[in-house]
């Protein structure tokens, strides 16, 4: 596949990177963008683990075979759904990343 750049952006690309071959030049914003969003959504993460004092998958456990009243709260809810979406992100990031050449 053949991806045809306007002459502008591929000038940015190079000016970006110091790299003067376009193709290679995406590449690396690529990996800059990637590892960009695995750093947050890595913070999001810490910060769910700080605030349960657990890594997702033991609280994953927790939620599947205990039944405690503060799973209820909508808070708890909330926090669980969006932490599970962050671990399932992270993942997708990753792939992303080791498939770039």
């Amino acid at each position: 596949m053949t991806l045809a750049l306007p002459k502008a952006t591929a000038q940015l690309l190079t000016e970006l990177t110091g790299d003067p071959r376009p193709e290679t030049a995406l590449v690396i914003v690529l990996k800059d963008a990637i590892a960009h969003r695995l750093e947050r959504v890595e913070a999001g993460l810490r910060d769910y683990e700080a605030k349960y004092g657990m890594p997702f998958d033991e609280y994953k456990h927790l939620w599947e075979t205990e039944d405690r009243p503060e799973h209820y709260f909508y808070e708890a809810e909330t926090d669980y759904l969006e932490w599970e979406a962050l671990v399932t992100r992270k993942k997708r990031l990753e792939d992303l990343y080791g498939r770039l050449p």
